[in-house]
């Protein structure tokens, strides 16, 4: 593995891809989806795909979120063993439906902005995204195989691309 493999990047290097996660989540967001964003990063650093949420775009699709359509998109394109070498950049903490997606397509690294408690904070109680405060840490320590988690990391900025969209929205 190169000298960017998952735990070789530095925190900089982090924070660079979590903010272009953050910049598909505004971009998601732009096009009527909720704001959230992912993107996948290869052993060697190079950017293999990113995703937003499909809430909307994929007909209000409960399932639709960034991080489960990019662990699906991933899985069908690559072994496990090469996205055993691969991190996921994610603007919140993935669910536990995502973190699910996550293990079993093989992916070897997590890093997060916003944690799940303070997304469910954010989003009371919408009926568009009912979130389960449960730590992707504490499904992926369930699991037969190791993934490691990076944070919250720039978790302000992370909120900060929730500003006003939940309010209203709630049940």
């Amino acid at each position: 593995m190169s000298d960017l493999s998952t735990t070789k990047r530095s925190q900089s290097n982090h924070e660079q891809y979590l903010r272009r996660a953050f910049d598909v989540a505004r971009q998601s967001l732009e096009r009527g989806d909720h704001p959230f964003g992912a993107i996948l990063v290869g052993p060697d650093g190079e950017c293999l795909h990113e995703q937003g949420n499909g809430f909307s775009s994929e007909g209000r699709d409960m399932t639709a979120h960034a991080e489960r359509l990019l662990a699906t998109w991933a899985s069908k394109h690559y072994s496990p063993d090469f996205l055993a070498g691969c991190t996921l950049y994610s603007s919140a903490e993935p669910c536990a439906m995502c973190a699910g997606a996550i293990y079993w397509s093989g992916i070897g690294c997590v890093v997060f902005g916003q944690t799940e408690r303070s997304l469910k904070a954010l989003t009371g109680k919408s009926p568009e995204n009912p979130t389960l405060d449960i730590p992707c840490r504490d499904i992926f320590a369930k699991g037969q195989r190791h993934i490691e988690v990076i944070g919250p990391l720039l978790e302000a900025e992370a909120i900060a691309l929730h500003a006003n969209f939940w309010v209203g929205r709630d049940a």
